[in-house]
């Protein structure tokens, strides 16, 4: 009923310019900006070519990935920055009325940059919602609401400074919480306290008829299906009610490096057994850095680890599970969780640059993997001595997992990743402005390619917030993704929870309104 009623609403915002004209995109397009200028103030709509808007600079306000600046990147026709959530609900009805899709963007943090952009000509318009960034924390019921926009660094900074509590999410803090959200996840005290989405309580979408819906109006079926499902999917959520967390007043942060000559093979080949069963008030989190492109620099392990505790109460557990690292008091950092959150990022304990949200230039191609069953050293040796050392590499994140979030049962939320895996990978191969960028990229395809025989098989599980295009896209029939092509990248996403989501699509979206190259596709019951 209620995709109805909002068709109707849709309905009643034909503007005159439609009805009076020969139908055409060209016609749809003017149509569609009409019909925002009527619903929306004018001030917050950006179009290309207007002297009145500075599309451009907004646009690339948020374009984490530079290689999307280029002139070919397919781009919107309009933008709309939305400062309140009945905005979202006009510029749904406005597109749904003149045939013109709608991506959301919130921090820009899409690696195949999704959010803003599309890889095939298509018209499509953004709705930004970097200016939709409100939090207001209930201290005494530890719980608070968080609009989309807001970065996970800004959500940290208020919830610390207006409590003594905290909320689990990624370490990158110019992360828009919309996105990261929506992916699931996973951070620094995911062993502890779980994945961002397993601490979501509510939440409020517009869903594709331009219905407000909060959690008790859109059914537990679809509150499932964001939280870790990919939210862009099923509509435009604006804002999350997430239940904060008890931290201790002091945490620790170790960050360790050991290069080859000092073990760093011995201390991986043990870190990956040892990581996922330590105490889960511990995140032993590892960066191994190559070689990048035209730099000399020597392949080293970094190991960065938070403890919710002190020092004293965690080094001797340390030594004793993993001697290899040779962890001592010297390489204990003690700090409130706040300045942790800097500390990780920054190098410093300076949280107000946890409300910086600019990022520089950064050019780069990312890949994901799960590992279940821990990697020879042999192979380690070889990582690091052949693979690392190339010219033009990159990086490895290894993230552990265990503890609280491998306890959670795989259908609990979207997010499958959880009983028995070690840790997930992240490849991420970088390069600078002018730079030959296939040196990167080719590197960091056959490096997956080599890796690919040792971790998760059948599927080869991937992190949805880490989208790759090359693990498969969309095929578009009769104006609707089909289920067969989604589910080539959706089970390595997802796993056994696809076709849920693909139902739950069905039922909130069965036109496929809401699209893009990796959106879930709607799976129809007869």
């Amino acid at each position: 009923m209620a995709f109805i009623r909002g068709l109707a609403v849709a309905l009643a915002l034909v503007t005159s310019c439609y009805l009076s004209a020969t139908p055409s995109s060209a016609t749809s397009d003017g149509c569609f900006i009409q019909c925002l200028t009527e619903n929306i103030p004018s001030e917050l709509i950006f179009t290309p070519g207007s002297s009145k808007s500075n599309f451009t600079g907004v646009l690339e306000s948020t374009i984490r990935n530079s290689r999307f600046l280029a002139n070919t990147t397919v781009r919107p026709i309009c933008i709309v920055t939305a400062t309140d959530a009945s905005h979202v609900q006009a510029a749904v009805r406005c597109g749904r009325t003149n045939g013109v899709r709608l991506r959301a963007r919130s921090g820009g943090h899409d690696y195949e940059g999704l959010s803003y952009r599309s890889v095939l000509p298509e018209t499509f318009a953004v709705v930004d919602l970097a200016n939709l960034r409100s939090i207001t924390v209930a201290a005494a019921d530890e719980t608070a609401w968080v609009d989309s926009g807001a970065t996970v660094g800004e959500l940290y900074y208020t919830v610390a400074n207006k409590s003594s509590l905290a909320f689990p999410a990624g370490v990158c803090t110019t992360l828009g919480v919309g996105g990261h959200f929506s992916g699931g996840g996973i951070g620094s005290m995911m062993r502890k306290h779980g994945l961002s989405v397993d601490n979501v309580v509510d939440a409020k979408i517009v869903d594709a008829s331009g219905e407000l819906l909060d959690r008790s109006a859109m059914g537990e079926d679809l509150f499932w299906a964001i939280r870790g499902g990919g939210g862009e999917s099923f509509g435009i959520i604006v804002s999350w009610k997430v239940r904060l967390v008890r931290v201790p007043p002091k945490v620790t942060v170790f960050h360790i490096s050991r290069t080859l000559e000092q073990g760093a093979v011995d201390v991986l080949t043990q870190w990956q057994h040892v990581a996922p069963t330590m105490p889960e008030d511990i995140n032993m989190e590892v960066l191994v850095q190559g070689a990048p492109q035209g730099q000399q620099q020597q392949v080293a392990v970094f190991f960065q680890f938070l403890y919710l505790g002190t020092c004293d109460d965690i080094l001797p557990t340390i030594v004793s599970r993993l001697p290899e690292l040779n962890a001592t008091k010297a390489d204990c950092n003690e700090m409130t969780w706040l300045e942790s959150t800097a500390f990780m990022n920054f190098g410093d304990t300076n949280t107000t640059q946890l409300l910086d949200r600019s990022t520089g230039p950064n050019f780069f191609k990312n890949k994901s993997d799960y590992v279940r069953r821990g990697i020879a050293m042999s192979v380690w040796l070889e990582i690091l001595t052949k693979w690392l050392a190339m010219n033009g590499s990159g990086i490895m994140i290894l993230e552990p997992h265990g503890g609280f979030v491998g306890s959670v049962p795989t259908g609990e939320t979207p997010y499958s990743h959880r009983t028995g895996v070690l840790y997930n990978i992240q490849y991420v191969a970088s390069w600078s402005a002018g730079d030959d960028s296939s040196v990167a990229i080719d590197w960091v395809d056959s490096f997956y390619e080599f890796m690919g025989q040792y971790v998760t098989k059948s599927p080869r599980e991937a992190y949805v917030n880490f989208r790759d295009l090359d693990i498969g896209q969309n095929t578009v029939v009769n104006d609707v993704s089909t289920f067969e092509s989604g589910k080539v990248w959706g089970v390595k996403y997802i796993g056994s929870n696809f076709q849920r989501l693909a139902m739950v699509k069905g039922k909130v979206d069965p036109t496929d309104y809401f699209r893009n190259e990796q959106s879930i596709p709607p799976l129809l019951q007869s």
